[in-house]
């Protein structure tokens, strides 16, 4: 039996100082190949990071939103660097956005939204991110050697269950992986890989080739697909979950920070831990938030009360995770260096 609060990741301490560590900045412009017109692209908000650790440094993959077209912004994904975790550098242009491509349809003119982020053995990324039209969300996937450039994988349901799903309500897909130094890869459990999706109650997909992937379905009512776990009443998650970083497997089991809304509104995040040899099952679950919007900038923004998992990296023997802070900028949270 363990003890308390053991198998969860932590505590975590807001880093003040740099806080927030990315800011919107209508500075950089985007000559934008739907629009065909150049866009401030990241000049209303910045949000929502996925992180990743590549050759001694952080990199975020952050929602930006422009300010243009009538759903009142369009999303791209930018990216951004730092040497120690907390200032960052960012590219002038986006590196993932809407193009004249096959994914247009599914992309514009809402974009490409909430990025998570792995990385396979070979060190290919990984990078599932919200395809929204405007009118529905689609999970999709891109691939990258570099996080630089990025191909198009398609929408993670659109060829499986022989087009089921594809036109489903669909969002941020957290992928089970193991730290192996500052890599987190993805794992494989009982021969497959395995993603957390859903942005109201928490479900289960698995896969072959991190691209393609099957929705796990309840045992007993096939057509039905198996929720993991969902709100609870009266709790700080009560209104609805919604996935945070890529899942991590541990000693304990696989542990998964998830987002959570409560009923007068509030976003903050929760632990929860899951078999190791069965993704499916809850082993334990927090009963508060680690983390609740309390600084000016989580409270205050495009949506007040706000603090957004997505993006957890170890990195110079500390866990940090990044998170959107009232859907308009970025912060920082530490376990200092203990681990």
């Amino acid at each position: 039996m363990m003890n308390d609060l053991s198998w969860t990741l932590g505590p975590f301490i807001r880093e003040d100082q740099a806080n927030p560590c990315l800011t919107p900045s209508s500075a950089a412009t985007f000559d934008c190949p739907v629009r065909k017109t150049a866009v401030a692209w990241e000049a209303k908000d910045v949000f929502n990071p996925a992180a990743v650790v590549r050759d001694g440094k952080v990199y975020l993959l952050y929602r930006a939103e422009d300010s243009v077209g009538r759903h009142a912004g369009t999303s791209r994904i930018g990216l951004a660097e730092s040497s120690d975790g907390r200032t960052f550098v960012r590219r002038p242009e986006p590196v993932l956005y809407p193009d004249d491509d096959y994914m247009n349809v599914y992309e514009w003119e809402g974009g490409c939204e909430d990025p998570r982020i792995v990385e396979d053995e070979a060190g290919r990324y990984f990078l599932t991110y919200t395809a929204y039209d405007g009118r529905l969300a689609r999970l999709a996937v891109a691939t990258s050697s570099d996080l630089v450039h990025w191909e198009k994988r398609g929408l993670v349901f659109g060829r499986t269950s022989s087009g089921r799903y594809a036109d489903m309500w669909s969002k941020s897909g957290a992928i089970i992986c193991r730290r192996a130094g500052d890599r987190l890869i993805a794992a494989r459990i009982n021969g497959a890989y395995w993603m957390y999706w859903g942005d109201t109650r928490i479900y289960l997909a698995q896969s072959d080739d991190l691209i393609n992937w099957d929705i796990v379905h309840q045992t007993d009512l096939p057509s039905q697909m198996r929720p993991v776990f969902g709100p609870r009443t009266g709790r700080f998650d009560s209104n609805l979950v919604e996935p945070g970083p890529p899942a991590l497997l541990t000693d304990a089991g696989i542990l998964f920070i998830y987002n959570s809304r409560n009923d007068p509104g509030t976003y903050a995040p929760g632990q929860v831990l899951l078999d190791s040899c069965d993704p499916s099952a809850v082993l334990r679950r927090v009963t508060s938030p680690f983390m609740q919007p309390e600084r000016h900038y989580e409270i205050t923004g495009q949506i007040g009360n706000v603090c957004f998992l997505e993006g957890l990296v170890h990195f110079n023997g500390e866990w940090l995770v990044y998170y959107g802070t009232a859907d308009s900028q970025i912060a920082l949270a530490s376990t200092g260096h203990i681990l």
